[in-house]
């Protein structure tokens, strides 16, 4: 898995683009500025854009290449983030640090999905922020990107099982016109939230 996001970022143009998702984008934009926690973050769109905001930004990915792009990147957009070299589950933080975790199409197989999530929540501080965007189950007929395993997918019911104990903001599935780089375009089924935690 490592060495096909490797080759994936190899590559000099960004494969998912260099603006946030947009989603993330509008949300954080509403959140007074604090500790963000970007778990599998890439080549750092999504770091930069929150920095720029006066984010405090901690970025965890396991490729090298995609910490090299994210890292020039930062440093063309004149912002600075920490980036770890980690994979999530193996990710060590304080207990109540992060004030947002930003979870953008950050997929887990069902068999981990609930673990590692219940991981970050223990992350994040009382009245912190959880927002994800990631592909529907019903994302299968589409070819604008995403694992093509039901198992990696997500639907509604999984959020409120992994999240059941946060005040609910937003929570839905529908379908969106992706424009992401060459990996996400098109129509897509995607599923959103965000919440607060108790």
């Amino acid at each position: 898995m490592k060495e096909f996001w490797d080759s994936r970022y190899k590559s000099e143009d960004y494969a998912y683009g260099k603006e946030p998702n947009v989603f993330f984008a509008d949300q954080i934009g509403n959140i007074p500025p604090g500790k963000l926690l970007l778990p599998c973050e890439g080549e750092g769109r999504n770091a930069v854009f929150a920095a720029a905001l006066g984010w405090e930004v901690d970025a965890v990915d396991f490729s090298e290449s995609g910490r090299e792009k994210a890292l020039t990147f930062a440093k063309k957009s004149d912002v600075n983030f920490k980036y770890y070299i980690n994979k999530i589950e193996e990710y060590k933080a304080p207990t109540e640090f992060y004030d947002a975790i930003g979870l953008v199409y950050a997929h887990f197989h069902k068999q981990n999905r609930n673990k590692i999530h219940t991981e970050l929540i223990k992350f994040l501080k009382p009245g912190g922020w959880i927002i994800l965007e990631a592909f529907s189950k019903k994302q299968i007929p589409y070819n604008s990107g995403g694992p093509k395993d039901l198992d990696m997918l997500y639907d509604v019911n999984d959020l409120k099982q992994d999240f059941g104990s946060f005040k609910k903001v937003i929570q839905q599935e529908l379908l969106v016109e992706l424009d992401e780089g060459e990996f996400h375009r098109g129509k897509a089924m995607v599923v959103r939230y965000v919440g607060r935690k108790a």
